[in-house]
């Protein structure tokens, strides 16, 4: 079973969108003021929709290290300080959402296996909601969605560290979703990528 660090910028609910189970046990690691986790017992780093960015910031250096040991992040948020190596999101709103679709690219982990890609390009009916940014990706990168400008908006990066990244512009993927349900398009990918991970990581705890 992984062993994640989920990061808590006491978001209320958080707890019920991160559900352990047979694929990952969670930690909640809140942001206080002398914010330092040892992440060194972790397979995974969480870092969710709402996070503390500058706080983030901080500790960009055992991010680092933690990924050079072969582990693995996930941030599904527009992380708009320098933290994750050799990716940055950038804001831009400047686009119609009503124009906003959704591509596949190169998936070669299956990550978007059992993906319906209209939950994604429509949230009750209306496009564009992962249109507030996109992610200057790494090159090399696996950009699994890009945007009707072919913008990076879902990112798998297993080239700029020993370790794997998998980011989103801002699409809370979680375990279960804000309106409480666990069969739709963000829980599927995020659930593909735990398995993958769950398939090729020595946990932290044997």
């Amino acid at each position: 079973m992984l062993q994640a660090l989920l990061i808590s910028n006491g978001l209320q609910g958080l707890e019920k969108y991160y559900v352990s189970n047979e694929l990952v046990q969670y930690t909640i690691c809140p942001v206080t003021r002398d914010f330092a986790p040892d992440l060194t017992p972790y397979d995974l780093l969480v870092v969710p929709n709402g996070s503390d960015h500058v706080a983030m910031l901080k500790i960009k250096e055992q991010v680092r290290a933690f990924l050079a040991a072969g582990k693995a992040l996930m941030c599904c948020d527009g992380f708009f300080t320098a933290w994750v190596p050799g990716n940055q999101w950038v804001m831009d709103n400047s686009r119609r959402t009503l124009d906003l679709r959704y591509t596949p690219g190169p998936d070669a982990h299956g990550l978007l296996e059992n993906l319906d890609l209209d939950e994604l390009n429509f949230s009750h009916g209306m496009s564009g909601w992962w249109s507030c940014g996109y992610i200057q990706a790494a090159p090399g990168a696996e950009v699994l969605l890009a945007d009707t400008w072919q913008r990076p908006i879902v990112v798998l990066d297993e080239v700029s560290t020993p370790g794997r990244m998998l980011l989103t512009a801002s699409g809370p993927l979680a375990d279960v979703t804000y309106a409480g349900k666990s069969e739709t398009a963000l829980v599927v990918m995020y659930r593909n990528f735990l398995r993958l991970l769950s398939s090729e990581t020595v946990p932290a705890h044997g």
